[in-house]
């Protein structure tokens, strides 16, 4: 089978690795912006709400998360929401794309542990199924996890019990490869399909989402598996596929040159492109820090602050992560 098809199986087939609820965190397989700190996704809320006060978005429209894991995410952004406006969480209307119902299950505890009977959240197995005159829609780590192929001098990546072996590309993907000077690596399926699908229902849409990677072709794999916070590279010589398969994580670095190209083909325009400090930065993540300065002890502050770090410190997230904003 093609590596794309090995991948979706991985991870979303039955027994996948995402089929069930994993652990984020020290517990876990990996870190997030959103583990790290709460201030993320408050950070991103704020950014909302200025676009609110602008009028370039509908207070009546949707807030819809993508991948949300357990909640954190939204739930962040809705708090934050409450505190800027209380009145925001009775006319937007909140949502989560997950296809795996045992995940869902995990979500709507979550969210009733945070907010008890007074916010409810509608659950949708795909982007397809949301139709809305308006919505804004986060995603953090979700373009990394979308199956993959695998190209080596015009060759592509077939798995046969857990073994790679290459064979002649077809033609159609060492032409989307010569258009992007691609000679190695992995190329995202889906990314296409996914933009018009987002596009399709929602009449006017804001995009916003975070990842590591890219805005360029690196002709490198950067293809690896994650376990208990462990890396191996897909092709290193100390991993063996058939004992990692669906019982690790495999990712890859995103290429946001194919996801601008997959959303504006599809009918979005591209705001924004910069990395993750930037963006916080920008969406006033500092200043969310200073007025809980104000109201916390001095322990809680550095604790917080410290968490921060991680987010926007060019050695850790801050350089690697990029936000990239889509508007329909």
């Amino acid at each position: 089978m093609y590596f794309s098809d090995y991948m979706n199986l991985w991870l979303y087939g039955k027994e996948g690795y995402y089929k069930t609820f994993k652990a984020i965190g020290k517990s876990g397989d990996f870190y997030t912006a959103v583990s790290a700190s709460s201030f993320f996704g408050a950070s991103i809320a704020n950014y909302f709400y200025g676009l609110l006060k602008e009028g370039s978005v509908d207070k009546n429209g949707w807030l819809i998360e993508i991948g949300a894991h357990q909640g954190y995410l939204l739930c962040d952004m809705i708090q934050w929401l409450y505190t800027c406006d209380p009145s925001l969480v009775k006319t937007l209307k909140f949502g989560i794309v997950e296809r795996q119902p045992e995940v869902q299950k995990e979500q709507l505890v979550y969210i009733k542990e945070r907010f008890g009977d007074d916010v409810q959240v509608t659950h949708f197995k795909d982007i397809a199924e949301v139709e809305a005159s308006y919505a804004f829609i986060i995603a953090n780590e979700i373009f990394d996890s979308f199956p993959c192929e695998l190209l080596k001098d015009e060759k592509i990546a077939l798995v046969d019990a857990h073994k790679i072996e290459w064979e002649e590309a077809p033609q159609e993907m060492l032409s989307w490869a010569k258009t992007h000077r691609l000679t190695q690596g992995e190329v995202a399926v889906g990314y296409e399909e996914f933009a018009v699908d987002m596009a399709k229902g929602i009449a006017h849409c804001d995009f916003v989402t975070f990842d590591y990677g890219e805005k360029y072709v690196r002709n490198d794999f950067s293809i690896r598996v994650y376990r208990t916070h462990e890396t191996f590279p897909l092709f290193d010589e100390a991993l063996n596929l058939s004992e990692s398969y669906k019982k690790d994580d495999i990712t890859y670095d995103v290429n946001f040159g194919h996801v601008s190209e997959a959303f504006t083909d599809a009918g979005f325009e591209e705001l924004f492109y910069e990395t993750q400090a930037r963006a916080l930065i920008r969406f006033g993540i500092i200043d969310i820090l200073e007025q809980f300065s104000k109201q916390t002890t001095e322990k809680r502050y550095a604790s917080e602050a410290d968490k921060i770090k991680t987010l926007i410190s060019p050695t850790m997230m801050g350089d690697r992560f990029k936000l990239i904003h889509f508007k329909k």
